[in-house]
């Protein structure tokens, strides 16, 4: 089963496999320690909270450096859109898919 990430209009702009964040086309843009999610490159973006990245006003979490090339797992398809959402905090996907 794949974990989506939406923005917060609804659309599918990524997905998770494993420790990683890929955009719809499968390109590595992110990776997950916990619910912290930061770029490839290691810098803080924001936290995983019901399928967004949101920015809950915790701060800067750090860097935590460059975990290499995970790979391309191939798109894994478009799951529509599920809703507009809003959690009280921005959405902040933006700064990681562009």
């Amino acid at each position: 089963m794949t974990d989506y990430i939406y923005n917060s209009k609804g659309n599918a702009v990524g997905f998770i496999r494993g420790k990683y964040i890929h955009s719809m086309n499968g390109n590595a843009v992110g990776q997950l320690r916990g619910t912290h999610v930061h770029r490839l490159s290691g810098k803080y973006i924001g936290e995983l909270h019901e399928s967004m990245i949101l920015n809950k006003h915790m701060g800067n979490l750090g860097n935590i450096g460059n975990p290499g090339n995970p790979g391309n797992p191939g798109s894994p398809g478009n799951p529509g859109n599920r809703g507009a959402r809003n959690y009280g905090f921005p959405d902040v996907s933006i700064d990681l898919f562009g």
